[in-house]
């Protein structure tokens, strides 16, 4: 009987195993029910030796698939195969188009052009510098020359400069 033991901890490192293979190789569910079956066996081997054998099995269950578990989906991002399949957030660096509010307060009366048309949300050029703007009047064509009239925080106001040419 005590070979049946042996094998029942079998089943359950089989079963832990099956757990971690599941995280990184998809079934569509196919080994998370060979693990159940592995765990199932091994309780029901546990159970046959005693009472209390078999509750231990269960107490060990409940603490192993849990640990297991999370070590697995905290191993997983640092995989090649999970660096590969999982998303990585976007850095942003600082300049084209994210806004500065002490930069951008320094740009009050500067003139720029329209890069993407103002309707009334656009894209306006600065120099080197794309920010987004608001049109004080509504839509503004692609290429008009704007100045900044006011800024409210992150928010760039801007006016439709006429040329002066006689």
């Amino acid at each position: 009987m005590d070979w049946w033991i042996v094998f029942a901890v079998f089943l359950y490192f089989a079963c832990a195993a099956l757990v971690i293979a599941e995280v990184f190789v998809p079934s569509g569910g196919l080994i998370s029910i060979c693990a159940l079956a592995c765990l199932i066996g091994g309780l029901a081997i546990f159970f046959q030796h005693s009472f209390t054998v078999g509750w231990i099995g269960v107490a060990v269950a409940a603490v192993m698939i849990p640990t297991v578990i999370v070590i697995a989906y905290r191993m997983f991002p640092k995989t090649r195969f999970g660096k590969s399949v999982t998303l990585t957030p976007s850095e942003r660096q600082q300049g084209d188009a994210i806004p500065d509010t002490p930069e951008l307060e320094a740009m009050l009366g500067k003139v720029g052009q329209v890069v993407s048309p103002l309707r009334p949300v656009g894209m306006c050029k600065f120099g080197e510098r794309k920010v987004e703007c608001v049109s004080e009047s509504g839509f503004v064509k692609n290429g008009e020359k704007v100045e900044i009239i006011r800024v409210q925080g992150t928010q760039l106001t801007v006016r439709v400069v006429e040329d002066k040419q006689a």
